[in-house]
């Protein structure tokens, strides 16, 4: 975004290096640039910029998934002022953070903050100007990962130390102010600078300047165990449970909802179908390739306060929003093509991937001590015409409780549906309400907070199986009212079941080991046990 040269009131420059691959934290960050891991639903680059005023300017340097980078903030932040650095070599010989800061020399002609995006703390920055350099610390004894620094009475920065073994002095946290920033970039020309990055150009500077140091409440981001101590202490208990995904995420940034998807079609699809839900889903505000965004919502998701009553009364509502769409003949039989399409020739893929991905095979097993044949065998004697007769309606798509907002105002509906399907097969207009419930009631057998607090076990040995999970009896009440509404609106309670097993085995393959297994399992077990 473009400022008028007023707005900036500040002396200094916010500098965020982003370029990095992330090797430290390989295989936690979905593929995404370890600036977008999300701690607490909320990626750590947010957690960065919401400590500091929005009118201070902020240069970016860009390279593993930078393309994500710059739309993230572009559609999250589009009151502040963003300059963007391209970082062509980013992973390599010759490569690191001593290039990368160097490469933004032209941008930082001015005081500036340095902070690495792998740094979380909670203090806000919210003063006007940089009047003396000064180093970030955490009184966390730095050990062998981190620098240490040494400071006096007066907290003056006496030395800046490399990584030794055990030290015990306190952690230099990657945060630091520069106010001699001719002096800075006069060292960093240096070589040695390369391999050292920004603390090369502060140890220099420490030889003739002042450093002062501020203490800071820190997480660090930058390493797995780093990472999971920061999920598991800034965990907020009003956050929804949401399960990662390889190549989705859901975020909660600068008071909107943000939708992230490699797809480009997911998104334009997402924007799309909003025209036909009316007020029952969140107005887009913004989009991207990758992203679109909404205003967040102030409410509580379904599955923190379900009871039976309320669930009865949701189903009343649901009842309303699912409007029966009347289709001439030629159009219902390219809609029982559709579900033909969605339910047996997407699972058969969704299938295959998962034994792909997780290097399973299609045999005889032994599940919760019962013999399984192979799915293939099971899923061959289907009657597919008979799952391909479908209710076309008014849909959802993906109807679980964690998709369900109860709104904390009381002006308009009093619930608001989240996190939609893109389509129906490639339908905008209609979808199967046999998914809607068959996606209910998948949700009232998996609970998502469960398995985030890993309420749930699988094992195997040779071809033996066993898993078990927890219920909430809740949700086993619901099951038996939702059996009720749909036998009350004269559908089949048995088909509901079938899909809800079709379900487990089609997003078996896009979630994380072994959560993948025991969802694998479960649908197999259901299917064969509803088909005897």
């Amino acid at each position: 975004m473009i400022m008028e040269e007023k707005e900036l009131m500040y002396n200094y420059k916010l500098f965020i290096p982003t370029a990095g691959i992330g090797s430290r934290v390989s295989g936690q960050s979905n593929n995404l640039n370890k600036g977008l891991i999300a701690i607490d639903n909320k990626p750590v680059l947010s957690h960065i910029l919401e400590k500091f005023h929005p009118n201070v300017e902020v240069v970016i340097a860009l390279g593993y998934g930078g393309d994500y980078v710059k739309q993230y903030l572009e559609i999250v932040y589009p009151e502040r002022h963003f300059t963007f650095v391209e970082i062509k070599k980013y992973k390599g010989k010759g490569t690191g953070l001593g290039l990368t800061v160097n490469s933004c020399k032209e941008h930082l002609q001015c005081p500036f903050v340095f902070v690495s995006n792998d740094t979380i703390f909670e203090e806000q920055l919210y003063f006007d100007e940089i009047q003396y350099n000064w180093l970030g610390y955490s009184t966390t004894k730095a050990g062998s990962d981190y620098r240490s620094l040494e400071v006096d009475g007066d907290g003056n920065v006496i030395k800046l130390n490399d990584k030794t073994e055990d030290s015990e002095d306190f952690s230099y946290i990657g945060i630091c102010g520069i106010k001699d920033y001719k002096d800075f970039w006069k060292y960093m020309k240096q070589k040695k600078s390369l391999t050292m990055g920004e603390s090369y150009g502060i140890l220099r500077l420490l030889e003739s300047h002042k450093f002062n140091s501020f203490k800071f409440t820190w997480y660090d981001t930058g390493n797995k165990k780093s990472l999971l101590n920061a999920k598991n202490k800034l965990k907020s208990d009003h956050q929804p449970n949401i399960l990662e995904k390889d190549n989705e995420a859901i975020w909660f940034a600068n008071n909107k909802t943000i939708k992230f998807s490699t797809d480009t079609k997911f998104i334009q699809d997402r924007v799309k179908r909003t025209k036909s839900l009316g007020g029952y889903v969140p107005e887009v505000i913004d989009s991207s390739s990758n992203f679109y965004t909404y205003n967040f919502i102030e409410g509580e998701v379904f599955s923190k306060r379900v009871t039976g009553k309320k669930f009865e009364y949701l189903l009343s509502w649901l009842d309303k929003f699912w409007k029966p769409i009347t289709l001439t003949d030629i159009e219902n039989d390219k809609f029982i093509t559709t579900c033909r399409d969605f339910y047996e020739h997407k699972t058969i893929d969704r299938i295959n991937l998962y034994y792909d991905k997780f290097y399973n095979t299609d045999v005889d097993e032994i599940v919760n001590d019962n013999k399984l044949p192979p799915l293939l065998d099971v899923l061959d004697k289907l009657d597919w015409d008979w799952i391909s007769e479908g209710w076309p309606t008014t849909f959802h798509g993906d109807l679980h409780f964690e998709n369900i907002l109860i709104n904390k105002t009381n002006d308009g509906l009093p619930f608001s549906l989240l996190d939609w399907r893109q389509n129906f097969g490639g339908r905008y207009d209609c979808g199967d309400i046999y998914y809607d419930l068959a996606k209910l009631y998948h949700g009232l057998i998996i609970s998502h907070d469960f398995i985030n607090q890993n309420f749930y076990h699988y094992s195997r040995e040779l071809n033996t199986v066993y898993y078990d999970f927890h219920r909430k009896n809740t949700n086993i009440e619901c099951e038996k009212i939702l059996e009720a509404y749909v036998e009350s609106v004269h559908l089949d309670w048995t088909k509901v079941k079938v899909i809800t097993a079709l379900i487990f085995l089609n997003i078996a393959g896009l979630h994380h080991y072994p959560y993948c297994h025991l969802l694998y399992y479960l649908g197999r077990t259901m299917l064969h046990e509803e088909l005897k």
